[in-house]
């Protein structure tokens, strides 16, 4: 929607949500019902009413979308002209979600729908390079934040965790210094607890020592 003769821009906030899911990096995408770009999917958004605060916004897009609001959420950047139209502003944010928490909108209008990071369809508005960018930015963090608490439940093996690791980087980790990594940043602990996967004999469980950001 083009602004008004004499008005300000059209600021937009656009949410990367971000998930992994068998073993896979996916991000939630929105199918487009109606111009620009009907029929591309894209990022969830919408634009921004001036009354709440733009990290409100962002939250409501998320709830609106996966039903939750209790996650990792970070602002990424703010631009000028995303989609090429002039006068705008957008104001781009990530998100991590762990995908049995999510509930997506049931409706076909603007339908949600997980998809692979690394098999993305035709995407509206440039939105390829922003996912690439805020993939960048969470692999980079994982140096030295514990923001993967977001991505995993509050209890989860050693494989989950070096599968999430290795969905985000994209790149295979050897296991033991994962292993030993981990440990020394003090961000996991055991639970003392087991779960059994498949036939091999129990495996030990883990938490984050905190499920708010701490930067190491």
């Amino acid at each position: 929607m083009a602004p008004t003769a004499g008005s300000g821009p059209v600021v937009a906030t656009i949410v990367v949500i971000l998930a992994v899911r068998e073993g896979q990096l996916h991000v939630l995408l929105v199918h487009r019902s109606g111009p620009p770009e009907q029929d591309l999917w894209a990022l969830p958004g919408g634009r921004w009413d001036g009354v709440e605060d733009l990290e409100a916004a962002a939250t409501r897009v998320l709830e609106h979308e996966t039903g939750v609001t209790d996650l990792y959420l970070e602002q990424l950047f703010t631009k000028d002209s995303l989609d090429g139209s002039a006068p705008s502003l957008a104001v781009a944010y990530f998100a991590l979600v762990e995908p049995s928490t999510v509930r997506l909108r049931q409706e076909e209008a603007w339908r949600p729908a997980w998809h692979p990071v690394e098999a993305l369809p035709e995407l509206a508005f440039h939105n390829n390079a922003l996912i690439d960018q805020a993939v960048a930015r969470v692999g980079a963090k994982l140096e030295y934040t514990n923001i993967a608490y977001g991505l995993l439940p509050e209890q989860f093996t050693f494989r989950d965790l070096h599968e999430t690791y290795e969905a985000i980087i994209r790149k295979p980790l050897d296991r033991r210094n994962f292993r030993k990594r981990m440990l020394s940043m003090g961000i996991i602990e055991p639970t003392g607890g087991t779960r059994r996967e498949g036939a091999h004999r129990p495996a030990k469980l883990y938490r984050f020592t905190s499920r708010e950001p701490v930067f190491l």
